[in-house]
């Protein structure tokens, strides 16, 4: 199994994909073929192609109730499968995915946004209270924030703008609140002073002076929420769509909203 996903990650790393998603699809794999390996399966689901619907059908179950992963994570999982299979020239699993609820995601009131923001500007560290505030004022997913490079942020006394690349390659520009423009001049102003050992261009770094990961500006938006008392869990996207829900309470055109958020169709932001 370790061999297979040596094979699928050198063809995973030629293709057009953003380093986050090589990443997923390739943790993923890594997940299904550990699962494979300790299944007791009928056929060869590696060579022949029933044998391998059979097999993605039944990690899907195990997904969903054994692991129990959230509807969205069990289609990733096997978006990633089938994208394993493809490469080996097996083409994709005859495996219907699973139906997603019908709900808008949820969004802070104004409330917990105040409680939020309050936790944020007592926060010491100018890169956490930057990259909190590029999702929160500028609607980036956070995949979009730790792909930022210095030169994608452009000030000047009284505004400002973002150059965020999105899905598909993607690129739109974001205009900076005053507030976020305040925490990102704060931030460029430290940032020479942390370790850069290799003289990376990204906006964000971690304490070894590398790009900032997903993971770990995730740990950093839970930590905040967390000292601001909210009772959910609050997480990156949800700060997406508390920017995208303030924007539309507040009577923008649902075009603008679509062309801020990097959106390719009006009916996702509907």
């Amino acid at each position: 199994m370790a061999s297979l996903l040596e094979e699928y990650r050198a063809p995973l790393a030629r293709a057009p994909l953003s380093p986050e998603s090589r990443r997923t699809y390739l943790s993923k794999v890594r997940q299904f073929l550990a699962w494979l390996g300790a299944a007791a399966l009928d056929g060869d689901p590696l060579a022949d192609a029933a044998a391998r619907d059979w097999a993605v059908r039944d990690y899907r179950s195990h997904l969903q109730v054994v692991a129990k992963a959230a509807p969205a994570t069990v289609n990733g999982a096997v978006a990633a499968v089938d994208d394993f299979y493809a490469r080996r020239g097996l083409g994709p699993a005859r495996a219907e995915r699973v139906e997603l609820p019908r709900q808008a995601p949820r969004a802070l009131d104004k409330r917990a946004s105040l409680r939020l923001l309050r936790a944020v500007e007592a926060h010491l560290a100018p890169r956490n209270r930057a990259l909190v505030g590029v999702l929160f004022y500028a609607g980036a997913r956070i995949s979009e924030a730790v792909r930022l490079d210095v030169d994608d942020v452009r000030l000047s006394a009284r505004k400002g703008t973002l150059r965020l690349l999105g899905k598909g390659g993607k690129v739109r520009e974001v205009p900076v609140h005053a507030q976020l423009r305040t925490d990102l001049a704060l931030w460029l102003e430290e940032r020479p002073n942390w370790p850069n050992p290799d003289g990376t261009s990204a906006l964000f770094l971690n304490q070894r002076g590398e790009r900032l990961s997903v993971r770990g500006a995730s740990d950093l938006v839970a930590a905040i929420a967390e000292a601001a008392g909210l009772d959910d869990e609050t997480t990156a996207h949800i700060l997406r769509h508390t920017f995208a829900t303030t924007l539309v309470r507040g009577g923008a055109d649902l075009v603008l909203v679509a062309e801020l958020l990097g959106h390719a169709r009006l009916e996702t932001t509907r």
